[in-house]
């Protein structure tokens, strides 16, 4: 089975632009299916001397394998000329109408999976465009109220209790049944979704030391340990709470399939060191496949051909090799 996969260009003046342009210069085991302007993508191939041909997307055809150099592409229009490092909110509308073709393709099957570039949350919000992220947008646009984000890098895997929270507000949005979901979510995705027997995932501990004990934070023992102990009576191999600073240790790493974060820069910073560039962006609970990136914008790389595709390859290969695994078991 060829899956095809639909990959966004994300923000225009960014560059995720340049990364699928460069991908579509490589062989590729599935066939991708493109979304952006096509102004923009042929001018910014031109910029960095790709020799990519742009090809309107037909859905009567064969699923085949990703042919270098050529880009079967939807055109999304942008509303304003958009200048590689020049955000501009009048083209926020576009960056969304991609998420929801790719939304579209994928429900109806026409895709098999979804790889998104990354977009630029604030410009999306200056725009008057209430957007904390993919995870959210994706979730809410296909009724998900609580898809829980993994970070995929190697053997390492990093999913997140909140997402993109302010610090501030990440004790009160832990509770149990946040626990006991993102835990049955992870566990599921690992056994199903990457064929781990009896997968063990580590849970971090909100507070220093695991709270040590209830004097320096109530959360391990209020809402962290009765989670663990509701997914442990359903069968699952959970170890923790644990302290954070040193979960990530190589020995604990050895006895880790996966480790259950429980804010946003508590566990992707050990990943993003470990992996930056190569990792992977998954989102699970939803009913299709999401993968992203691990990075931003870089809008100071847009248009200089300085910019790594190796994410996106990385995230491209794991929604294939995802959506291949989905369809052996349905």
């Amino acid at each position: 089975m060829i899956p095809r996969l639909v990959v966004t260009s994300g923000e225009p003046a960014g560059i995720g632009p340049d990364i699928l342009l460069a991908a579509a210069t490589k062989p590729q085991s599935a066939q991708l299916v493109g979304l952006g302007d096509k102004t923009l993508l042929a001018t910014r191939a031109q910029q960095l001397g790709l020799d990519v041909r742009l090809v309107p997307y037909s859905s009567t055809g064969p699923t085949v394998a990703h042919q270098p150099g050529e880009l079967p592409f939807i055109d999304v229009s942008l509303s304003a000329a958009s200048h590689p490092g020049t955000l501009d909110p009048r083209n926020a509308s576009q960056v969304l109408a991609q998420l929801d073709l790719a939304l579209e393709l994928c429900r109806n099957q026409e895709c098999q999976g979804m790889v998104t570039a990354p977009v630029h949350k604030s410009v999306i919000n200056e725009a008057g465009i209430p957007f904390s992220g993919h995870t959210e947008y994706l979730a809410s646009a296909l009724g998900v109220s609580d898809a829980v984000m993994l970070l995929v890098s190697g053997d390492l895997r990093v999913a997140l209790a909140t997402t993109h929270l302010p610090l501030r507000d990440v004790s009160d949005a832990i509770n149990q049944p946040l626990i006991e979901h993102s835990l049955a979510v992870l566990h599921r995705a690992l056994s199903q979704s990457f064929g781990i027997t009896e997968p063990s995932i580590t849970v971090l501990g909100l507070n220093p030391h695991a709270g040590e004990g209830g004097h320096l934070g109530k959360e391990e023992l209020a809402v962290i340990e009765p989670g663990c102990n509701a997914a442990r009576a359903q069968g699952l191999t959970v170890i923790g709470p644990v302290s954070a600073d040193t979960a990530f240790t190589p020995e604990k790493r050895q006895k880790t399939d996966a480790y259950l974060a429980m804010f946003h820069d508590q566990g992707l910073p050990v990943l993003k060191t470990l992996g930056f560039g190569d990792a992977v962006n998954v989102t699970l609970g939803l009913p299709i496949i999401r993968t992203s990136v691990d990075h931003g914008t870089a809008l100071e790389l847009a248009g200089t051909g300085q910019a790594k595709a190796s994410s996106l390859q990385a995230a491209i290969t794991l929604a294939g090799q995802l959506a291949v695994k989905q369809r052996g078991t349905a």
